[in-house]
């Protein structure tokens, strides 16, 4: 199959649907005794990040079954609507900032103001960063989540409405946000679109309106602020399993979809450097997903894992044991691998939650910036030095 049709594929297989309720996230067993400067998070993004916004019954024929099991089985014993085994990168981050439980999704907080007292994810599998009337317009819109990063700013803002009050500012101030992964879907859902449509035209689309939608915490008061890039989207399973064979970078992936995301971060980066001098009062750190992910491939070994291309909860055999046809918690797939803490891969789009606590720990570490620019540390020292004041 050709890269183009591949990334359609890919991509589509991530997006789904917004669902009416989610479930509510489980308490989360803090891992951390020191005292953290932050007690609200506030998260956005695409599936990588989505703790419960959607579930099965919206979802693609491919990858709608993330309300079933083995979702869900390593951490949570059941399927909280999050693409993993267990726990994402935000979950951990819950964790090492000791908060009293998971960030509940927005969709299932939205009648519960006391939820308010650790944050709000308002991430959603299949979200773009350019508005979907783009999309529509272009008859590029099948299969694809109406929900943008600039919905769920206004949801945000609704959020604030309804639980703070007179108080927002302060609270918006006091917290730390979360952008995660987002983009990656806008490349898939284009990539059949007429030739006018380049891929460079939606990179300098999707990176801006990321940035726009960053200035926007900004301007409505954020001091802290952690924003991810994409990760090695052409390491995934379902991408190996339908790239053509010559499509590969020193890694073994596909080289033209990480190129993609490479290019997208750097244009992101360049962004994030000009807000920073736009906003000196703000702490904008960079986590590094791409790096993160691309250290892991290079040494599997190193983190733990013996499998970084096989899929853990899938179907088919062979090198990535993914069927398109047969995917994780499917009729067909009702259970995965007997260890998924050796493996990468968790449903052939998605990580497993020893892949994300990797990262995770990657991003979070005490001392050093390789993966977080600045480091976590500088940021949650940023915000104690500002509470000493």
């Amino acid at each position: 199959m050709a890269t183009s049709r591949l990334l359609v594929v890919v991509f589509l297989a991530m997006a789904v649907s917004v669902a009416e309720m989610a479930v509510a996230a489980p308490a989360a067993a803090p891992s951390s005794s020191s005292s953290s400067p932050f007690r609200t998070v506030y998260a956005f993004g695409d599936s990588f990040t989505d703790t419960g916004n959607t579930h099965s019954t919206t979802g693609p024929y491919s990858f709608g079954y993330v309300s079933s099991p083995p979702y869900g089985a390593t951490f949570f014993h059941r399927s909280t609507n999050r693409y993993s085994d267990g726990r994402l990168v935000v979950d951990f981050l819950a964790q090492r900032l000791a908060l009293p439980s998971f960030l509940p999704p927005y969709l299932a907080a939205a009648g519960n103001s006391s939820t308010d007292n650790v944050g709000v994810n308002f991430a959603v599998a299949g979200s773009t960063a350019i508005e979907h009337d783009f999309f529509a317009k272009n008859n590029l819109s099948m299969d694809i989540t109406p929900q943008s990063i600039m919905t769920q700013l206004a949801w945000f803002d609704a959020h604030l409405r309804r639980t703070s009050k007179d108080k927002s500012k302060d609270k918006v101030a006091d917290a730390l946000f979360w952008v995660g992964e987002i983009g990656a879907n806008d490349y898939a859902y284009t990539v059949m679109a007429p030739p006018s449509i380049r891929p460079k035209l939606i990179r300098t689309m999707a990176v801006q309106r990321v940035t726009t939608f960053i200035e926007g915490l900004l301007d409505r008061g954020a001091k802290y602020m952690i924003v991810q890039g994409l990760p090695l989207t052409g390491c995934l399973p379902l991408a190996m399993s339908l790239a053509r064979a010559e499509d590969r970078d020193n890694i073994s992936c596909v080289a033209s979809v990480n190129g993609q995301s490479y290019a997208h971060n750097r244009l992101l980066l360049a962004n994030l450097r000009r807000l920073r001098q736009k906003h000196p009062a703000a702490v904008i750190a960079y986590a590094d997903y791409y790096a993160a992910h691309l250290a892991v491939m290079r040494n599997p070994a190193r983190y733990g894992f013996t499998e970084p291309f096989r899929t853990c909860c899938g179907s088919g055999g062979g090198a990535y044991n993914f069927d398109l046809f047969a995917t994780c918690g499917s009729p067909e797939v009702t259970t995965a691998c007997a260890q998924p803490d050796k493996y990468v891969n968790w449903d052939g789009v998605h990580m497993t939650e020893a892949m994300y606590k990797v990262v995770a720990s990657m991003f979070f570490q005490d001392s050093g910036d390789a993966y977080c620019r600045p480091a976590f540390s500088a940021v949650l020292a940023a915000r104690k030095a500002q509470q000493g004041k």
